[in-house]
């Protein structure tokens, strides 16, 4: 009797530890994590304006070389690289000393030919002598004087003043140089710069690019539509002035397959000067376009690819096809539409039909580019 209850008393006990046991296997078992929470956020329209630059050079509406008439010696040069001047003021003078002395020999030979002619007149009128004979005198006279008027003109020649008004350029000859009409290289050049012109080049799709973005149905239509456009001085600022496009060249170049593009900007404070550098920022207006930010997607094989949140919170795949870039966002031609939800960031953590919690963000908090904190 005593072995029976001894038995039952163990057997109890062993009971009870495996029930123990098993509660506390099941106490001890985690709870299963919820998916992985990523932000995402509608797609909306929204109209953005990117901008494209191109190196240019500046140049001054009139650029007008001074060169010299005439050969001669510099005398005296009156102005400084730099300077401003007016229409017709002195430059430079020439040393006229051995054309004043030809001046005087040519002046003298006029005289002795009006003698003759004088002499000859009333001989004539008497029928002395045949009257070929004066004609051949006033012939020689006509012939001194425009010797004279000749030397005249070169001792004009000989001041050298400004064509337009703008400013002096560089100084290529000082006093004491010998110069003649001749020389390849200018005196100086002076240029006005009241208005400059921009010289930039398309290639041959940026081109066809931008005229087919401006309304109109011709070439000179298409330019005058096209929008205004921004410098960016060499400095990086943006100069204060907006410019317009003019004109370009008639054909692609064929050793650069670049056209050649001339815009023109007021210059009011004279900031701009010939020989300028910058860079030409040309507006493109995307209205009413579908925009995702670049911190929602990754390239695979050549391909910028998205996840969009699909059913059961299941995130997919897609391609889409970028036309623009403006800032942080893609401007998106095609694989992504109005109805979508996509993964705004960190989707270098996700794959293929994953299971997310979706943790919903503001179209214009997801467009909205991260502040830099830190420069190096």
């Amino acid at each position: 009797m005593r072995n029976i209850k001894t038995y039952t008393v163990l057997t109890l006990s062993l009971f009870l530890v495996i029930v123990s046991c098993g509660n506390s296997e099941q106490k001890a078992k985690p709870a299963e994590a919820p998916p992985a929470s990523f932000p995402v956020a509608q797609i909306q329209h929204k109209t953005v304006t990117g901008f494209s630059e191109y190196p240019t050079t500046i140049e001054g509406i009139v650029n007008s070389d001074v060169r010299a008439k005439t050969s001669g010696y510099i005398e005296k040069v009156y102005v400084d690289e730099g300077e401003k001047v007016r229409k017709g003021q002195v430059l430079f003078k020439l040393e006229t000393q051995s054309l004043s002395q030809d001046a005087g020999a040519a002046k003298a030979q006029v005289n002795v030919a009006q003698v003759e002619v004088d002499k000859l007149i009333p001989l004539v009128e008497k029928n002395i002598i045949s009257p070929v004979q004066l004609e051949t005198a006033k012939a020689n006279l006509a012939q001194a004087k425009a010797n004279y008027s000749s030397v005249t003109a070169n001792i004009g020649y000989a001041t050298i003043k400004s064509p337009i008004d703008g400013y002096v350029g560089a100084i290529n000859f000082r006093e004491g140089a010998l110069i003649s009409p001749n020389d390849a290289t200018p005196l100086t050049t002076v240029s006005e710069i009241d208005q400059v012109y921009a010289f930039f080049s398309f290639n041959e799709a940026q081109y066809i690019d931008h005229l087919q973005r401006n309304g109109g149905k011709s070439k000179a239509e298409r330019i005058k539509n096209s929008p205004d456009l921004s410098l960016v001085l060499a400095n990086g600022k943006i100069y204060s002035e907006k410019g317009r496009i003019q004109t370009s060249t008639g054909q692609i170049n064929q050793n650069t397959g670049t056209i050649k593009i001339r815009a023109a900007f007021n210059n009011p404070n004279e900031i701009l000067t010939n020989g300028n550098s910058g860079k030409i920022r040309i507006p493109t207006e995307y209205k009413d376009a579908i925009v995702i930010p670049q911190t929602a997607t990754f390239e695979q094989q050549g391909n910028i690819m998205i996840f969009k949140l699909g059913e059961d919170n299941k995130v997919g795949t897609s391609i889409v096809k970028v036309k623009g870039t403006v800032d942080n966002l893609y401007v998106v031609e095609s694989g992504v539409d109005l109805k979508d939800k996509i993964v705004i960031s960190g989707v270098g953590k996700l794959r293929n039909g994953m299971v997310i919690t979706p943790q919903e963000t503001s179209f214009e908090e997801a467009i909205t580019p991260v502040a830099t904190l830190f420069r190096n």
